[in-house]
């Protein structure tokens, strides 16, 4: 990535359909909010609370610039609660700023000079004096390393950032999209989703445990309500394709 948009975005990642035949993408909620480039628009996408179902044309290629924790809401110029679960054309945000940033991406069929160019046109739409949201950042690192075993996780926060409770929400929900319960819920998932990951062969009780459930049930649980279906299910969807 070029360095102008690394104080911007984490990552740039791709994902292209099927020629053939589009099967609908569900797409679980992760804590991340992303700046898409889908048939020839930006949109954003997130933050997701709940499960979003996505259909797409098939053979579309969308490339995502992902916003660093605390960022998107300054350089979208909208609080991220405004954007929850929602799939948003930048052009609702910006109106014809955002059509004209598209007017000056050349779309190409090779998808790294597609990144390169659309690289070129996001660097020179980076908002004057952007600085990113640095207490946000730490909370969310925070709550990404998860608190002390028994710590209730509000008081927790509360301490580390010297917030009050009301004050944490509104914060949250501008960051983020929603308050801290919830992203600790999202992470804690994603948690055990990367051990899984790294000990494919370990137990599902004792990943659980180790990411920072109660048990093997409080996991299944949470999984069902975040992605629609238990840990079991997704992986074997994983494994058929």
């Amino acid at each position: 990535m070029t360095p102008a948009l690394s104080d911007s975005f984490s990552c740039v990642w791709t994902h292209r359909m099927p020629e053939l035949s589009a099967p609908p993408v569900i797409v679980t909620p992760d804590a991340t909010i992303d700046l898409q480039w889908v048939e020839g628009k930006f949109r954003i996408a997130g933050p997701d609370k709940t499960p979003q179902t996505e259909v797409l044309k098939p053979g579309s290629t969308v490339i995502g610039f992902r916003f660093r924790p605390g960022t998107a809401a300054q350089w979208l110029g909208a609080a991220a609660h405004e954007l929850l679960n929602q799939r948003v054309m930048l052009d609702e945000l910006w109106g014809a700023k955002a059509q004209r940033l598209a007017a000056t991406v050349h779309e190409d069929e090779d998808v790294a000079a597609l990144i390169a160019s659309l690289e070129a046109t996001l660097a020179g739409a980076v908002p004057e004096q952007l600085s990113t949201d640095k207490v946000m950042l730490a909370a969310f690192t925070l709550i990404e390393r998860g608190p002390p075993p028994g710590v209730p996780l509000i008081p927790w926060l509360g301490r580390a950032l010297a917030m009050s409770e009301r004050t944490l929400r509104r914060r949250f929900d501008e960051a983020f999209g929603y308050g801290p319960k919830t992203l600790d819920r999202i992470l804690r998932y994603q948690r055990f989703r990367k051990l899984t990951s790294a000990a494919p062969q370990a137990s599902t009780a004792q990943l659980a445990v180790e990411a920072g459930y109660a048990d093997q049930a409080h996991l299944v649980r949470e999984s069902r309500r975040l992605t629609g279906a238990t840990p079991r299910t997704l992986e074997r969807m994983r494994r058929s394709g």
